[in-house]
C-alpha cells in the first residue's frame, strides 16, 4: 500500500509542481518528477526532524540538569 500511495501522491505532486514551475512535460515525466520529488522531500524532512529531535533532546537534557542543580542548591544539604 505505501508504494501505491507514493505513486498517487507523487503523481499529484508532480502535476502541481510542473504547473507551478510552468514546465511543459508529458505524463510519465510528470509522474517521475513527483515520485522522485516525494522521495527526496521525504528524506530531507526526516533528516531535519531527526536533527531537530536530537537538538530538542539536548535542550531538554540541559534544562533538566539545570532544574536538578537548582533543586540541589535550594533543598539539598546546607554547608
Amino acid at each position: 500500500m505505501p508504494v501505491l500511495a507514493l505513486v498517487i501522491i507523487g503523481a499529484a505532486a508532480g502535476f502541481f509542481a510542473t504547473r507551478l514551475m510552468k514546465l511543459d512535460a508529458d505524463l510519465p515525466t510528470t509522474v517521475a518528477i513527483g515520485i522522485f520529488g516525494a522521495l527526496i522531500g521525504g528524506l530531507v524532512l526526516r533528516v531535519l526532524l531527526t536533527i531537530t529531535g536530537y537538538a530538542a533532546g539536548f535542550v531538554g537534557a540541559v534544562l533538566g540538569a539545570m532544574l536538578l542543580i537548582w533543586l540541589w542548591r535550594t533543598y539539598g544539604p546546607k554547608r
